[in-house]
């Protein structure tokens, strides 16, 4: 039997960050924290204290790319706070196609019954679960 690994998620957002944990075993994922976040800025140490709860092996950062695969504004944005995470966690931190998750996550928040104003209830963890849980069906660790 292999030995099983868990992985954080992180949604970038400017305003919010998703966080979701999976792992390798179920290959599914839960949202567990929307951290706000300043101009894409993130609280560290909210970020430092999910890290030091869960221990993941290491963490995935959806890649906000475009419907046809290129890059977005918020691409170099993510990529770079992939790059703070490995260098504040000493984890290593994977950039995965985000295409699409938010909307996934929006039917599926509308089928548990969320009445559809996102700001005022914010779904970027959710959408966090799904970019992960789409990362452990498709990646070798």
């Amino acid at each position: 039997m292999s030995d099983v690994s868990s992985y954080l998620c992180f949604d970038y957002g400017l305003k919010n960050i998703g966080v979701a944990l999976g792992n390798t075993l179920t290959k599914e994922a839960r949202p567990i924290a929307i951290l706000a976040a300043t101009n894409g800025k993130p609280r560290w140490e909210e970020i430092e204290a999910l890290v030091t709860e869960w221990q993941p092996k290491a963490v995935v950062v959806g890649n906000p790319i475009d419907e046809d695969g290129g890059p977005t504004e918020l691409s170099a944005k993510a990529a770079k706070f992939a790059r703070q995470l490995e260098g504040r966690l000493g984890l290593g931190a994977t950039l995965h196609d985000e295409r699409f998750s938010s909307k996934e996550a929006k039917l599926r928040a509308k089928e548990s019954g969320h009445k559809g104003d996102f700001v005022k209830q914010p779904i970027d963890d959710l959408a966090a679960a799904i970019i992960l849980e789409s990362w452990l069906n498709r990646e070798s660790y």
